[in-house]
């Protein structure tokens, strides 16, 4: 299933995956089971299949501490319904990011968490046609890739030269590799919210 461009999720969905999140987080940090609430109007569309929480969809989990990023794990594309992907990315942000120790129980009251659903991506034959904030960017070449989310090179500043040449970085190719024949540039949208 393909997520379009009119997929939505209302604010008691995104409010119950921020939830969501953070308390798997919590009940790992106290090693005991989740407990997850749900608004019984969200319980209702759940239950008659209707909750966009059900759709398979790729999702990054960003967890910041203050203005610092303190983890941020995803899936670009997901078989596990979007409830589900939050759930496993939550407890891979805080705990298994290689670029940060795991999150202790005393961080956590103090760690604010983000979340980015993500549309299906699409290939871009164009890198001029590339919106800073609108578009993710995702790039693989030489069996290398990487993948920066619509909101970073808003939060970095960047213009669009920035912003491509950041992707070559971050898949750890050489500045340009983007123009490469052969090297393959996608876009995507994201819905992303926040605990702020």
């Amino acid at each position: 299933m393909t997520v379009t461009a009119d997929f939505t999720l209302t604010p008691l969905e995104r409010k119950s995956l921020l939830a969501d999140a953070r308390e798997t987080i919590a009940a790992k940090l106290e090693g005991r089971r989740p407990e997850y609430f749900r608004d019984p109007q969200l319980l209702s569309s759940l239950f008659g299949g209707m909750s966009a929480l059900l759709m398979p969809c790729g999702a990054f989990v960003t967890l910041h501490a203050g203005k610092e990023l303190r983890g941020c794990i995803g899936r670009m594309d997901a078989s596990e319904p979007l409830q589900k992907t939050i759930r496993l990315m939550a407890i891979e942000a805080a705990f298994s990011d290689p670029r940060f120790p795991p999150l202790t129980k005393q961080e956590l009251s103090r760690i604010k968490i983000e979340i980015s659903v993500l549309s299906s991506m699409e290939e871009c034959s164009d890198p001029r046609s590339v919106k800073v904030g609108v578009h993710g960017l995702y790039l693989n070449y030489q069996g290398r890739s990487g993948v920066l989310l619509p909101q970073v090179p808003v939060e970095q500043g960047w213009d669009l030269d920035e912003y491509l040449s950041y992707i070559c970085t971050k898949a750890g190719l050489q500045e340009g590799s983007y123009q490469a024949p052969g090297a393959k540039l996608c876009t995507f949208t994201a819905i992303v919210f926040g605990e702020d």
